[in-house]
């Protein structure tokens, strides 16, 4: 390797910032154990806030027995999977921390899903009873027979609500299609019913490190989704990678904004997890659209926003940003996708925050990279270091074995705690993906001399033109930094003598006009002349996953 630095020297440790060790005495603690500090440390601490009702730690911490307890009532198991079908809502914390605290599994699964998609997932993890909401509750007893599951729990957004809203959602809920009825079924419960009738005592399950705690279904780049056994140890341990990365938070008082969704592992760790852990409120958004953000953080002046993107995207340009004062965040995390240069200065600029990129996937549970906090040490545009016992090699694309010099992009080779224990019932999947503790990403990766590292693009959406490796997200920034372009992402399509041309597809700023040629010639000049797209299509809006990430491979 160039200049002699190898990879498993860690370069990267001498740019930590100053209080982050580059290997942590990790306590041997669950999640659980983590709620039970909180409740016993802050008991009267604000825990969580969904539009404006609020529960302590002490409240939640008795609403994750009571529920527990009718889990054991089900004939819930140490090792059974149970499946929670929820967006941000108390209930989803609860049912969350329950599921563990009974030794289950827990299943989490995207409310947009389709009902193929989540059959699938259903069958898959042989879950034996769903928490979901009315709004889907006929859906689900339909699936139902199809399933393992038994028992259906079923809760509405207007459980919770502080006065006067809990006095006009049975009234205006079901108009603003936010309620709805469920029928009559065998063994479907009411929330608030089954928690009113709950003894609240459970048996004390020994629960270890090695045990799972959640299938965490993740869809890839390759068809069906495969479930990703993530262990007690790889959550505990991930938080704690991921407090200790921000010395300056760790023992403050924050206010979480809850916006990432907590059925996708990115707003389970970085957000629900981690606010639980440190004893930080957090304020929950199950519908994380500019408007909401902007409202709950005017109302509830949020401190730390863990957020995706499209979601900073969105409010930069939403109309209400000029009356927010958003100097009350003080950290922004960022992950799931690059984040466009222009985005991070217009938001600090608005906020006076720091925002930090990080990267990460479900297999690793899942931060494994993250930019110093400290302006001076992070670089724009890179997924920043990987964070404590963390250990990183990039290697030759075509065997996978051989460590490329610094500078050369292979693929991102990850090893440590937060890392998977395989693929349910996939030991083909898993064989290919884990070898000897190393997680093959998939992404193409390079480090630089610093130890800083960056993703040049996923194996899969390199466009090979003229014999040339062209990778999308060069050609993403440059259309990221035109005025008038909010979204673009740049496919490769078939050519009859470079084998593959460029083609980007583009949505225009509200009220903005361009056409093809302008947009062409505008990157002439900013990327080489292999590289310049001959197509462009525009469109109202790009498909998107669960978190808010341009499908490339849809648009192919």
């Amino acid at each position: 390797m160039s200049n002699g630095i190898k990879y498993q020297d860690k370069i990267w440790l001498d740019k930590y910032e100053d209080g982050v060790p580059g290997t942590i005495n990790f306590e041997e603690i669950t999640l659980l154990d983590n709620l039970k500090r909180s409740a016993s440390n802050y008991p009267e601490r604000m825990a969580l806030n969904f539009q404006g009702y609020t529960i302590t730690f002490r409240e939640l911490d008795e609403m994750v027995n009571s529920f527990a307890s009718c889990l054991v009532d089900f004939g819930v198991k140490k090792g059974d999977s149970v499946a929670i079908l929820l967006p941000n809502l108390i209930q989803c914390v609860v049912s969350f921390y329950a599921i563990l605290k009974v030794g289950g599994i827990a299943v989490m699964n995207n409310p947009l899903y389709s009902d193929r998609e989540l059959e699938h997932q259903f069958i898959d993890s042989e879950a034996k009873v769903l928490i979901t909401v009315d709004l889907l509750g006929n859906r689900m007893i339909d699936l139902r027979p199809k399933t393992k599951i038994k028992q259906i729990v079923y809760t509405s957004i207007g459980d919770y609500l502080p006065f006067p809203k809990n006095i006009l959602f049975p009234l205006v809920g079901k108009k603003k299609g936010l309620k709805a009825d469920v029928r009559n079924a065998g063994d479907v419960y009411k929330w608030k019913a089954l928690l009113a009738e709950s003894s609240g005592e459970v048996p004390d399950i020994d629960i270890t490190h090695d045990d799972i705690a959640i299938y965490q279904y993740t869809g890839g780049t390759t068809g069906v989704s495969k479930g990703a056994m993530l262990t007690h140890g790889n959550l505990s341990k991930q938080v704690q990678q991921v407090i200790e990365w921000f010395p300056e938070f760790k023992e403050s008082y924050e206010i979480m904004m809850g916006a990432l969704p907590f059925f996708h592992v990115f707003g389970l760790t970085v957000s629900m997890n981690l606010a639980i852990y440190a004893g930080w409120g957090n304020v929950l958004i199950p519908k994380p659209q500019p408007e909401p953000l902007l409202e709950n953080i005017k109302k509830f002046r949020p401190t730390f926003a863990p957020l995706v993107p499209t979601m900073y995207i969105g409010m930069l340009d939403h109309p209400d940003i000029e009356k927010v004062d958003l100097s009350c965040i003080k950290g922004c995390f960022s992950g799931s996708a690059p984040l466009p240069v222009e985005v991070i200065k217009n938001f600090e600029e608005r906020t006076g925050a720091i925002i930090v990129e990080g990267y990460g996937l479900t297999e690793s549970s899942p931060v494994t990279h993250v930019n110093p906090f400290a302006k001076d040490k992070r670089k724009v545009g890179s997924i920043g270091l990987p964070v404590p016992d963390t250990e990183c090699r990039i290697v030759d694309l075509d065997e996978g074995k051989t460590d490329m010099p610094v500078g050369e992009p292979g693929e991102l080779l990850i090893r440590g705690p937060q890392i998977m224990q395989g693929y349910r019932n996939r030991p083909d999947e898993t064989a290919k993906t884990l070898e000897d503790g190393w997680l093959h990403t998939g992404d193409i990766a390079t480090m630089d001399e610093e130890g800083y590292f960056y993703i040049v693009d996923r194996k899969k959406d390199m466009i090979i033109s003229g014999g040339y490796n062209v990778y999308p997200r060069d050609i993403d920034e440059v259309f990221f930094e035109n005025p008038k372009v909010i979204e673009a992402c740049a496919i490769g399509v078939p050519h009859s003598t470079r084998g593959e041309a460029i083609k980007v597809f583009v949505v225009l700023k509200e009220g903005e006009t361009a056409t093809p040629e302008e947009l062409i010639k505008y990157c002439d000049g900013k990327l080489a002349k292999y590289k310049l797209p001959t197509e462009i299509e525009f469109r109202e809006e790009l498909p998107k996953s669960n978190v808010g990430k341009i499908l490339r491979k849809d648009l192919r």
